[in-house]
């Protein structure tokens, strides 16, 4: 019997499939709350390592619940509207971004079985559900009506839109190669798939390996995380798009923010390094509950979007779509190209 077979067997088959997609839902969307609170306490503790500094350390044991109180004191914050700003829209844009970023995570596996919604075109539905972010973005710096954030606002799309179309290409190569939009059979179809047989994960493959790199550098624009993060050039933007927010709205920008992280580190464990299977195609290994894998390639992942943080430096603008359009563009077509043809030459015989 199924996890929603049991909530139908005593609440009927209607209200019994809704508890149970609820009970889902909020078993994925409140643990990643919390996941969000956790990893900014990480990503601070990260950098100050980093630069030799102590980081949170006074609120809580060894300042854990300094997450959690920066979160309390937004919340008592007043909210304030810019009185020539669009009301309306001021307060949608925030809902908008923390929205996109959650009903995301409804299609990544977890572990066999164990996801949401296994539905034939995830990936498309991924592309498709995290490009409306841009939407929160774009309404945040209008309805501000302040040409700071206004500005912001555009140079955010203009460099969402860019990664995505190279990040478009990179998800083709590793479609080809799985035959499949299903994030699940995308992770199956990575067993023995390394240059050696008993490694797990597309990124062991010497054709898929440099799609892995550029998907890591692209999600990272993506999320307008440093060296890419000219949204909030501080020299120039003030804070960026969200600059005439405060309180909840602001915070909702702030947890979808590292929410957009977290699944970025999820797309990239899960498209190319075996997402819940094991590194190492070894059976005791599968042993391991397949969400421990997944979690701890999430971290590894989160760590090096830190360790990037701390260490390099911030783009020029025109570095950073020079970048996307002039390199990554033209090197992923060039894949597509040659991972179609390998794989007509191997699997069909032509």
């Amino acid at each position: 019997m199924t996890y929603t077979q049991w909530f139908q067997s005593w609440a009927g088959e209607n209200l019994g499939w809704f508890i149970s997609h609820v009970t889902l839902i909020l078993l994925i969307a409140l643990p990643l709350m919390l996941a969000v609170a956790m990893i900014i306490y990480a990503d601070r503790k990260i950098w100050a390592a980093m630069a030799l500094r102590r980081g949170p350390n006074v609120v809580g044991p060894l300042g854990l619940l300094q997450s959690f109180a920066d979160g309390l004191k937004v919340m008592l914050q007043e909210t304030i509207i810019p009185s020539a700003a669009n009301r309306g829209l001021f307060l949608l844009a925030p809902i908008i971004t923390f929205t996109v970023a959650q009903i995301v995570w409804a299609v990544i596996p977890f572990g066999s079985q164990q996801v949401l919604a296994d539905i034939n075109v995830g990936l498309l539905y991924i592309l498709a559900a995290s490009s409306l972010g841009v939407y929160g973005v774009i309404i945040a710096g209008w309805a501000s009506n302040s040409k700071y954030p206004f500005y912001s606002a555009l140079r955010a799309a203009a460099q969402m839109v860019s990664y995505e179309v190279s990040i478009g290409f990179i998800i083709i190569g590793v479609v080809l190669w799985a035959d499949s939009f299903n994030l699940s059979t995308i992770v199956e179809a990575q067993k023995g798939a390394g240059v050696l047989p008993f490694l797990n994960g597309f990124g062991f493959n010497p054709l898929l390996f440099p799609l892995a790199v550029m998907f890591l550098i692209s999600a990272l624009a993506e999320t307008a995380r440093p060296p890419f993060d000219l949204t909030e050039a501080e020299s120039e933007l003030v804070a960026g798009y969200q600059t005439e927010y405060s309180s909840m709205a602001f915070a909702l920008y702030w947890l979808g923010e590292y929410a957009n992280v977290i699944l970025m580190c999820a797309l990239n464990a899960v498209l190319f390094w075996g997402g819940y299977l094991p590194p190492f195609d070894w059976a005791p290994l599968y042993a391991v509950p397949g969400m421990i894998w997944l979690f701890g390639k999430i971290l590894v992942f989160f760590f090096i979007f830190s360790w990037i943080k701390a260490t390099v430096p911030r783009y020029r603008y025109d570095q950073l779509m020079r970048l996307g359009w002039k390199v990554f563009l033209p090197i992923s077509l060039l894949f597509v190209f040659l991972i179609s043809g390998w794989l007509m030459y191997t699997r069909y015989g032509a």
